[in-house]
């Protein structure tokens, strides 16, 4: 008896979940980044903070060099704080790691593939809940809170590509409801980007008008890195 194979769309998603892990575990491996025993600060999350590694001009490269000590990486292109496997899944990054700073972002990716930037509530429940005290994210940072650790959250700039469009609109929802989380523990600091970053200054995106240049790279170091001195 011969059997037919699997619809092309369900095979290539799982192809594609496959691929997206193996290409971000060797990019890893490549580049040498984790978490040196001596570091004081780590930096975890998406695409936004590890982008530019491989020049050496991530934002944990920049802090590594302004600070003149140690910075742990762990963050992943293409990391969820509420899903992906392994370290594709940001508090999977941190398991087991303990440090004085936690450095981290998450939650586009979350949004773009449960949403895809319309009716985003369900998602953005799922991530943190309007009084910012419940979901994934609350429960990640308490849970380093717990380990000792002081959090630095990096909420997302508005990218060219998404400027002027239904997308900001759950970020700026997220945003709120950060901001509410951190006004709830001195421990936390949420570093809104969008403080720095306009995106009409193309100087500061990659050629995909979403992800950081070396230069925008190097601006979210600075915008954290005084959090990290005080």
């Amino acid at each position: 008896m011969t059997l037919d194979p699997p619809p092309f769309r369900v095979t290539f998603s799982v192809m594609y979940r496959w691929i997206a892990l193996a290409l971000s575990l060797t990019l890893l491996a490549a580049c040498g980044r984790g978490v040196p025993d001596q570091a004081r600060v780590v930096v975890a999350g998406d695409s936004i903070m590890a982008w530019n590694r491989v020049e050496g001009a991530s934002v944990a490269d920049r802090l590594e060099a302004r600070l003149g000590q140690p910075v742990g990486d762990v963050s992943l292109s293409f990391a969820r704080v509420a899903g992906g496997s392994g370290p594709l899944n940001i508090p999977t990054q941190l398991n087991g790691v303990r440090a004085d700073w936690i450095v981290l972002n998450g939650g586009a990716n979350d949004l773009s593939a449960g949403c895809d930037c319309s009716a985003c509530g369900p998602v953005l429940n799922r991530l943190i809940s309007d009084d910012g005290q419940r979901g994934a994210i609350p429960a990640l940072v308490r849970d380093l809170r717990g380990r000792g650790a002081r959090v630095v959250w990096a909420d997302y700039y508005t990218a060219p590509r998404y400027a002027g469009t239904g997308c900001e609109a759950p970020y700026e929802v997220l945003e709120a409801r950060l901001t509410r989380m951190a006004a709830a523990d001195p421990g936390v600091t949420l570093v809104d980007m969008d403080d720095a970053f306009t995106p009409t200054d193309l100087s500061l995106f990659a050629g995909d008008r979403t992800h950081p240049s070396a230069k925008g790279s190097a601006l979210i170091a600075d915008q954290i890195l005084p959090v990290l001195q005080r």
